[in-house]
């Protein structure tokens, strides 16, 4: 495994060149303090943190695993110093709110914050990330004693969050939960139920663990319209144990080193968040904030993937290339020379870099929905995050995971052997195109709720706004072109269903990965018209080249893949399956 070496210099590119966060934080008086030199030494010293402290422990982390004895589970061995000084530093509130001991820090910021952390060691990042989640859930939604109770201990990393939705029976479906709360009195209930695929449930690394758990009244209605969402902690506020117990923990694929428990909730004490019946809406606040966490979880590990497979790359030498020696001195050239090889390793930039100025952007998106002069600014950043939250989930944790690949066949059969780290890239990044909805979930909701219910306003609007941005020439009339494909798809995916309900659940994956490819094309001709081409650039213009020649054409297939409708998909009958 070669060591972690964080990107600072394009994180520095994106933020400051492309989209000029100094002038954006500037006109946000909630960022008056933050410019240019504060948001570079956070970065410089996050990425210390990641690369020192974080990285060496993600393979032997993977080996030793989690380990779960009699109701408690232990982390890795290292894994509680390292906690220690991620919540020592305070990174688990650096976008916290300011009342209740936050940093205040803006998103935007974060956001390559969390790519480092998520590259260094997912396994280990886990057992904090539901925890910023946890703490933005409990501020928009609790009352003032609640917030006063747990933020702080929230974004110091005393105290931890955990997500209790899915059961062994309900996963997508949570109207289907049977987890039941009974009133007792005092504000609280009583919560009685098993959860599954519980991500850092139980653990050692912190004093307390603080579950959001979504379960229903005992008069609720039925469905998703009947739950309630309750925190319950592990120790109560006068210290007693809750009654609840991680019954063991799943033994899987990757994140080895992060612990998932099935908990045993036995009439454990907590207090309601928010309204009665209210949960669903309350916790997807939640779900939100962690469904963009693991979009950047996906390009963390793309990263990752990407710095290991271009190493191994300069150093293997096979072969030579096919117009002659470039290393007449030794007995062969490294693999760069061919070109299917650097294939491999564009695409991995292309999507790795495209996906990093996605996340920032996104990040602006959500600074400015909260913090915009205007409120009509706040409305249109509003709806963009709304529309893309789903692109950035699924569009690039499939692309991490197809960077993660790309690497392991860069190495060829040396990328399948455990020492050489890069089949546990793989296994690590498989997950994020399943939790927090799955992908496939992700693009049903992008096209049935995100387009299709408002008829495709949003994601017109959004178009339009990306077309009036400057280009560099050259990409221009292609760029153009690409999003003239998503406007005879959108129109053919509204016409479409308005005949055939099943037409939004067999095209939505091809629809939302159009929409990746244009949103990603506009990026890179944005990035590109910075850069300056050849040597002394940032190679910006020779990347955003082979995006346009190799990766964007994919928009044409696709669009006719949306226009097929579901008649192909559908026509099987479910016995013959």
């Amino acid at each position: 495994m070669h060591a972690y070496s964080p990107p600072l210099d394009d994180m520095e590119f994106v933020l400051f060149d492309v989209f000029d966060a100094e002038a954006e934080w500037a006109g946000m008086p909630a960022f008056a303090e933050v410019d240019r030199a504060l948001a570079l030494a956070v970065l410089a010293e996050g990425g210390k943190l990641a690369a020192n402290t974080l990285a060496p422990l993600y393979q032997p982390s993977d080996e030793e695993g989690a380990r779960w004895n009699n109701g408690t589970v232990q982390a890795p061995s290292g894994f509680g110093e390292a906690f220690r000084e991620l919540a020592g530093g305070g990174w688990f509130g650096v976008a916290g709110n300011p009342e209740y001991a936050g940093q205040g820090l803006p998103k935007m910021l974060t956001v390559p914050l969390e790519e480092m952390f998520w590259s260094a060691n997912a396994s280990l990042y886990l057992y904090g990330a539901l925890t910023v989640g946890a703490a933005v859930c409990i501020d928009a939604h609790g009352d003032e004693e609640l917030k006063r109770t747990y933020l702080p201990k929230l974004y110091s990393g005393e105290w931890t969050g955990a997500m209790a939705l899915t059961e062994a029976h309900a996963g997508t479906d949570l109207g289907m939960i049977r987890t039941r709360a009974v009133p007792v009195g005092d504000d609280t209930f009583e919560i009685t139920g098993t959860k599954i695929f519980i991500t850092s449930g139980e653990h050692d690394l912190a004093d307390n663990i603080v579950h959001l758990v979504l379960a229903k009244l005992p008069d609720a209605p039925a469905g998703s319209r009947g739950i309630s969402l309750f925190l319950v902690p592990k120790f109560l506020t006068d210290g007693t144990r809750n009654s609840f117990a991680s019954a063991s923990i799943e033994h899987k694929m990757g994140i080895r080193g992060s612990a998932t428990s099935v908990i045993n909730y036995e009439a454990a004490i907590g207090r309601l968040i928010g309204g009665p019946n209210q949960g669903l809406a309350n916790m997807f606040t939640m779900m939100n904030h962690a469904r963009l966490a693991v979009g950047i979880q996906g390009l963390g590990l793309g990263e990752l993937a990407l710095q290991s497979s271009t190493d191994y790359a300069r150093e293997r030498l096979q072969g030579r290339s096919s117009t002659g020696p470039k290393n007449p001195d030794g007995e062969a050239d490294s693999i760069l020379v061919h070109p299917d090889v650097r294939r491999m390793l564009l695409t991995q930039r292309a999507f790795t870099e495209g996906g990093r100025a996605f996340a920032a952007y996104v990040g602006l998106m959500l600074d400015r929905a909260k913090h915009a002069s205007s409120e009509e600014d706040r409305a249109a950043a509003q709806g963009a995050v709304d529309l893309l939250t789903p692109v950035v989930k699924a569009f690039v944790t499939d692309r991490g995971m197809d960077g993660a690949l790309l690497a392991q066949q860069v190495y060829g059969g040396h990328g399948y052997i455990v020492e050489h780290g890069v089949e546990q890239i793989v296994r690590d990044a498989r997950i994020a195109q399943i939790y927090e909805g799955t992908n496939g979930i992700q693009a049903l909701d992008f096209t049935a709720r995100k387009v299709l219910r408002d008829g495709g306003r949003a994601l017109q609007q959004l178009i339009a706004g990306m077309r009036e941005t400057p280009v560099r020439e050259e990409f221009s009339a292609p760029l153009g072109e690409a999003f003239d494909v998503i406007a005879s798809a959108t129109q053919s995916l509204l016409a479409g269903s308005a005949q055939d309900p099943d037409m939004p659940g067999a095209v939505s994956v091809d629809f939302l990965e159009l929409v990746g490819l244009g949103v990603y094309a506009w990026l890179w001709a944005r990035m590109a018209g910075i850069d300056t081409p050849g040597e002394g650039g940032r190679s910006k213009v020779e990347v955003a080249r082979f995006f346009y020649a190799k990766l964007l054409p994919k928009v044409f297939a696709l669009k006719r893949s949306i226009e097929a409708g579901s008649t192909s998909v559908m026509a099987l009958p479910e016995e013959r399956f």
